[in-house]
C-alpha cells in the first residue's frame, strides 16, 4: 500500500482496473480467484497480483486483506465541517443553525449567490433560483426577506437584494455573474 497522503490511490487504481477490480470481486464473494487468473496471459497474471499486492489489498498468497480500507479510513481522518459547511451537503441547506449569528451568516451565503446587487427578479425566477439551496423554497425565501438581506415588493411579485446587505466577500466564485 501507498504511504503518505496518497496511501488511496493504488487501491482506487486497482479498484478502476476491470481485471483487478474481477479479482478483487472475487476475493469479496468467496470465487475463483485462480481459475479467473489463469484466464490471462503470463505477463497480464503478474501484473494483476502485484497491482493488488501493492495496493495491499492482498497478501504475497493472495489471501484478501480486507483491512486496508480501515487501513486507509484512519490514516485519512474525516475532515471536520467548520462555519456554513456544518450546515450544508452538497451546496445545500441541510438544516438550518439555531444560533442566530450562524443563520445570519448562512442566510447572506445564499442571499449573495441568489441574487445579483441592484437585480429585481419575479417570484417565480426567485424559487428557481432558491431550489439550488433548499426543496422548501418558500421558508428560504420568508427567511431571506426577514433577515432582511432581500427585499419584496408589497404585492410580492418581485425579488431584489437589499444594498450592502450580503457582504460581496460571500459571493465567491459560484456566485450569479
Amino acid at each position: 500500500m501507498g504511504t503518505g497522503d496518497n496511501a488511496w490511490r493504488p487501491v482506487v487504481a486497482a479498484l478502476a482496473n476491470p481485471d483487478t477490480r474481477a479479482v478483487i470481486g472475487l476475493l469479496i464473494a468467496g470465487g475463483d480467484v485462480e481459475g479467473h487468473l489463469a484466464e490471462l496471459s503470463p505477463s497480464r497474471r503478474r501484473h494483476v497480483v502485484a497491482t493488488l499486492v501493492r495496493a495491499g489489498v492482498v497478501d504475497e498468497s493472495l489471501a484478501f486483506r480486507p483491512e486496508v480500507f480501515d487501513e486507509l479510513l484512519r490514516r485519512e481522518p474525516a475532515r471536520k465541517a467548520t462555519g456554513i459547511d456544518r450546515f450544508l451537503r452538497h451546496g445545500r441547506i441541510a438544516q438550518y443553525p439555531s444560533r442566530p449569528a450562524e443563520r445570519a451568516e448562512l442566510l447572506r451565503w445564499v442571499a449573495a449567490r441568489a441574487l445579483r446587487p441592484g437585480e429585481v427578479v419575479p417570484e417565480r425566477e426567485m424559487n428557481e433560483r432558491l431550489a439550488a439551496f433548499s426543496d422548501d423554497t418558500a421558508v428560504l425565501r420568508r427567511y431571506l426577506v426577514d433577515a432582511g438581506l432581500v427585499e419584496r415588493r408589497r404585492d410580492g411579485t418581485e425579488y431584489a437584494l437589499v444594498p450592502g446587505a450580503a457582504d460581496e466577500r460571500l459571493r465567491g466564485d459560484d456566485a450569479r455573474p
